[in-house]
């Protein structure tokens, strides 16, 4: 196994971190985040590969005859997914409102939210 899916992940989860420190506005803090969720899913697929594997699906010959690759990996890369978008639509839902309230997405302008 190369470490190429692997810096490539830490790249990704290090470019989306960058972006969250230096961003000046919501909506690419959300869209950083989201960069640095994709970077597990780089990870958990680099984890779950398997040189030379196929489907885990053994209809037709006999388990272990075979190299597959990890199939709860995968599951937990779907599931990871889905919460990824689910988090994204919240919180750019929850940016909305914020422009709606005090007509800026700029966090330095937020003032009022500061306790």
């Amino acid at each position: 196994m190369s470490v190429l899916p692997y810096a490539s992940a830490g790249w990704l989860f290090l470019a989306g971190c960058y972006g969250l420190a230096t961003s000046r506005n919501l909506i690419h803090a959300v869209g950083c985040l989201s960069v640095c969720q994709a970077s597990t899913y780089v990870l958990l697929l680099a984890l779950g590969y398997r040189r030379g594997g196929t489907a885990p699906v053994f209809g037709d010959i006999a388990p272990g005859s075979r190299p597959v690759v990890d199939p709860v990996v995968q599951a937990l890369t779907l599931t990871d997914i889905v919460i990824g978008a689910t988090v994204t639509a919240l919180l750019l839902s929850l940016v909305v409102q914020i422009a709606k309230r005090h007509g800026t997405v700029d966090p330095d302008e937020l003032s009022e939210l500061r306790g």
